[in-house]
């Protein structure tokens, strides 16, 4: 695994704990809110992960485990993912992107971290600042 890889995982790895303690901080709300358990339990976390991962790309141009990791995804030209690079990127990643990525590793693997299933679809690229 080369060292962007390894930084893209501790990113993902460092936004994903954020996530996780906004929907530990949420979940007694939507306890109360509503009482179908699949909302609070499921539903909510992946839209508080996309969610905060979107306005962070949006208001930023990237997360906080980005920053402390030294990346930043940025569009094929070089300047900022549009807001549907972006949705298209996260959604990708999240759903086909690793069955796409552990079919055909080698092929990725040529890029050296900086693309991913998800990056090629989105037209995107990762790269060290």
């Amino acid at each position: 695994m080369n060292e962007l890889t390894k930084k893209r995982l501790k990113a993902g790895l460092i936004d994903t704990a954020i996530s996780t303690a906004v929907s530990f901080a949420i979940e007694p709300l939507l306890k109360r809110k509503t009482k179908n358990s699949f909302i609070y339990t499921v539903v909510s976390p992946t839209v508080i992960f996309w969610g905060l991962e979107y306005a962070q790309m949006r208001l930023k141009g990237q997360t906080v485990g980005h920053k402390m990791m030294g990346i930043e995804v940025q569009n094929e030209a070089g300047g900022e993912p549009t807001p549907e690079q972006i949705l298209e990127r996260i959604v990708h990643r999240d759903t086909v992107g690793p069955f796409v990525y552990l079919k055909d590793r080698a092929h990725y693997d040529a890029y050296e971290g900086e693309k991913f299933p998800h990056d090629l679809y989105s037209y995107t690229v990762v790269k060290e600042v």
